[in-house]
């Protein structure tokens, strides 16, 4: 489990769990596009990060949070050794 600034980030079977401010976000591990590099860990599909989840699916997040969460996700992966794809 990693932490930056109030986010914490959680690595399960499939999906990277995001906490911040009171907050949970799901995303899960996407397939990747058939081109797609094959070292990769994880493929997140950016378009499918709109709000979090229930009950707080009215809340959207914005560009500078979505920021803050990918930077997050990242430093969090490459410190257990996995790599992520942000398309």
């Amino acid at each position: 489990m990693g932490r930056r600034k109030s986010i914490v980030i959680e690595m399960t079977e499939g999906a990277i769990r995001v906490l911040s401010g009171g907050h949970v976000l799901t995303i899960a591990n996407s397939a990747p596009p058939p081109d797609a590099d094959e070292d990769t860990d994880f493929f997140i599909r950016l378009d499918d990060i709109e709000n979090w989840d229930a009950p707080d699916e009215e809340i959207s997040i914005d560009i500078v949070e979505l920021q803050t969460i990918l930077e997050a996700i990242e430093e969090e992966l490459e410190r257990h050794g996995l790599s992520v794809t942000f398309e």
